[in-house]
């Protein structure tokens, strides 16, 4: 409830920032789905302007920075031709905000658009495995401390799910409508343990304790389950 109210707010002072400029406001992600945890996910925002430039930015700027002074992640702002011309190069992005968004303000800019899926295969190889660097990174300045490692995963998990459930689309598998069913489905099909990516599931709707997380072994499993999924994808 709080963050519904914080949203309307936010919506309110973005109008009456922006004007007849303002073509519409798109919520998306865990936000916009039943998956939202208020610990771990984000609250992704789309604001799709008819013209963009430096001095409409600054004009925009005070709704954006009262936003995110509340801990919120900036929304996202493109043009409207802009938006147009960027489908073909975010397929992943595009593909998940026309299955699930909620128009907040204005028309949805979703309907009839059409997702160029041939695109797609070669943007999941390149997200995996440039997460899968910047986890190794991260992780390399966390051994030593299991709480850092738990919290890596555990902030990272979201964006790996999204990713496998990708994986799946791309292997022609019709995803489920959940992230765990999603995990199990493709583990069963390229053979690695889902275990951990469950546990950390579990975490994140406060249905298990974060230190139940054998870092260890979880990780061990965590970057496996990756590399599997990677290796699948590359196979393609």
């Amino acid at each position: 409830m709080e963050a519904e109210k914080q949203i309307t707010d936010f919506v309110d002072r973005l109008q009456q920032a922006a004007g007849g400029n303002l073509e519409c406001i798109v919520l998306f992600g865990s936000a916009a789905a039943d998956e939202f945890h208020a610990d771990y996910s984000d609250i992704n925002m789309l604001c799709i302007m008819r013209e963009l430039s430096s001095s409409i930015l600054a004009t925009l700027a005070p709704a954006i920075q009262a936003w995110t002074r509340k801990r919120f992640s900036a929304p996202l702002i493109f043009s409207r031709t802009e938006f147009e011309r960027s489908v073909d190069v975010y397929p992943i992005e595009m593909f998940d905000l026309s299955q699930r968004h909620r128009v907040l303000y204005g028309e949805d800019i979703f309907s009839g658009m059409r997702v160029p899926m041939e695109r797609h295969r070669i943007q999941l190889e390149h997200s995996l495995r440039t997460k899968l660097l910047t986890l190794r990174q991260s992780y390399m300045q966390a051994v030593g401390d299991d709480k850092r490692i738990r919290r890596l995963m555990l902030d990272s998990v979201s964006t790996f799910s999204t990713l496998f459930r990708h994986t799946l689309i791309a292997m022609g598998e019709p995803p489920a409508a959940h992230t765990a069913d999603n995990i199990r489905k493709l583990a069963e099909l390229i053979k690695f343990d889902p275990g951990v990516y469950l546990q950390l599931l579990q975490v994140r709707e406060r249905k298990a304790k974060e230190n139940q997380i054998d870092v260890a072994t979880g990780f061990a499993k965590y970057i496996g389950g990756i590399n599997a999924v990677i290796a699948a994808v590359d196979a393609l």
